[in-house]
């Protein structure tokens, strides 16, 4: 792999996981790169989990605290969670094992806005990071990184960590080189603006400098990214990109928007992805991303000419997908620019370009509170991701979802949210395969009837039936509650297994 490490001093550095693994001790707080399964390290989480099975075997003690960039995979956080070698992880997962292990107390869990967690861990929150653990596609002569399919929250773990592990992934195409725009933000107050006011801007270096002296050592690894195959588009995914474009046509008959030059964030997931999918035949042209994730409808909208650049931190592909992108990244380098978590997430830079933000969720409440966290209040799912970032400050901020889950047992709109991540004064419209519930301009009474709308049919009376006992005679009438039957659906759905009656 010369051609991948060509820095002669790093060479000298090579050796195996297993070797490696000296270098992460018991309590160290263990920053890796990673964000949606790409980017990941492929060899050190198992190294570091084997590690663990044989102190714990001896009767020792072995734990770490990790920090990623976002989702890594199940040779990653499914590993590391099967093998007890955590105490904490933050902030964000996605690993069924690991959920299961947080759920159930095994591992401490923060969930953390995505936006903030790299300038947390740069002020010294959680105390000094010991050691960066990073993929990279190739190392330069002057010792630089070049990132591989994600950037994620890499700077700042390189440049806090005390030492640094770096893996060269060779299943990485080498064309992603000039991919990255790498720009840092001073840590501190007083910091100036990010100098980006339009999606393709690019403001940085197409590398990470490092300070070569912590590298401890350099591992050779040649495994594909976790790249899950998206479902194909049933009936009601369909129906919810097909609402999504009629809200789009609203906006632009209000004129608000145009068929040009509109700017979108989407979150992880089937459902956005079939959004992306109805935007192909849409009358929208000169579309701009500003997101977090490349998932495979942007590469059909950039192949189709109507995508003119997506700006993000990772991919997120489809196996297929992640193949073209491999065989075909020095021509997708001239629409795609991958930047630093703390920059595809800053408030700032979302708020300037004026986006459109869509996300997924939990469930939301008859007022337009939305959880996009907890299972019935408690049970963590993934996490908050950046969903709040774009929410908070989009020019607006959408959520899709389908009205109902496991098989109509499970409501998506309940009298009361369970769990709020994003309250009522920052969602704006909801989308289901039953319409759009626009919010903007309403009081808390307007919104539960347009809210009431786009629930499955199924639990409309009984949302009907909870919004009269809430506005019954002698009750506070500006956000009425009854607060005897405000989880009623969720009371229901632990005691039988559906919130239906």
């Amino acid at each position: 792999m010369s051609n991948r490490i060509r820095n002669a001093a790093l060479r000298s550095k090579v050796m195996s996981a297993e070797e490696a693994v000296q270098f992460v001790k018991h309590g160290d707080k263990v920053g890796m790169s990673g964000f949606t399964g790409a980017a990941y390290p492929k060899a050190m989480p198992t190294a570091i989990a084997n590690h663990a099975i044989d102190a714990h075997a001896r009767g020792d003690q072995y734990q770490i605290d990790l920090f990623t960039g976002a989702s890594t995979a199940p040779d990653c956080d499914g590993v590391l969670a099967g093998a007890n070698a955590l105490r904490f992880r933050a902030p964000y997962q996605s690993d069924p094992v690991m959920r299961n292990a947080i759920n159930a107390g095994d591992i401490m869990y923060q969930d953390v806005h995505l936006s903030h967690s790299a300038r947390q861990i740069t002020d010294d929150f959680y105390g000094r990071l010991d050691v960066a653990i990073v993929e990279a596609t190739a190392i330069t002569e002057d010792g630089h990184i070049i990132p591989s399919s994600g950037v994620g929250n890499n700077v700042e773990y390189l440049d806090n960590a005390e030492k640094i592990i770096i893996e060269v992934n060779s299943w990485q195409s080498e064309d992603l080189e000039g991919m990255a725009d790498i720009y840092r933000i001073p840590p501190g107050r007083g910091r100036g603006p990010i100098p980006i006011t339009e999606s393709g801007q690019r403001i940085g270096t197409t590398y990470i400098d490092i300070d070569v002296s912590k590298v401890v050592a350099i591992i050779e690894t040649d495994l594909p990214d976790r790249n899950a195959p998206f479902k194909p588009i049933d009936e009601v995914s369909q129906a919810i990109a097909g609402n999504f474009l009629d809200f789009l046509e609203g906006e632009v008959r209000a004129g608000r928007l145009t068929y040009d030059g509109y700017v979108m964030q989407s979150g992880v997931g089937n459902v956005p992805n079939a959004v992306m999918a109805g935007l192909l035949d849409s009358k929208f042209t000169n579309i701009q991303a500003y997101t977090e994730v490349i998932q495979d409808g942007m590469v059909d909208l950039i192949d189709a000419g109507k995508m003119s650049v997506a700006s993000a931190t990772s991919f997120s592909l489809s196996p297929e997908y992640a193949e073209k992108m491999n065989a075909e990244a020095a021509r997708y380098r001239e629409y795609i620019i991958t930047r630093p978590l703390q920059v595809s997430n800053h408030p700032e830079v979302i708020r300037r370009v004026g986006l459109i933000a869509t996300n997924g969720m939990i469930e939301a409440d008859l007022y337009g509170n939305v959880n996009s966290t907890n299972v019935s209040g408690s049970r963590i799912m993934n996490g908050i991701g950046g969903s709040g970032d774009f929410t908070r400050n989009a020019w607006i901020s959408s959520f899709i979802t389908p009205s109902v889950a496991k098989d109509g047992a499970i409501s998506a709109i309940v009298p009361f949210a369970s769990h709020i991540d994003h309250t009522e004064h920052d969602v704006m419209v909801v989308i289901s395969e039953y319409g759009y519930a626009d919010l903007r301009g309403l009081a808390p009474r307007d919104r539960s009837r347009k809210m009431i709308e786009v629930a499955h049919p199924d639990y409309r009376p009984l949302l009907e039936e909870y919004v009269a006992l809430a506005e019954a005679p002698g009750r506070p009438l500006h956000t009425p509650h009854d607060l005897e039957q405000a989880f009623s659906f969720h009371q229901r759905l632990a005691k039988t297994g559906t919130m239906l009656k």
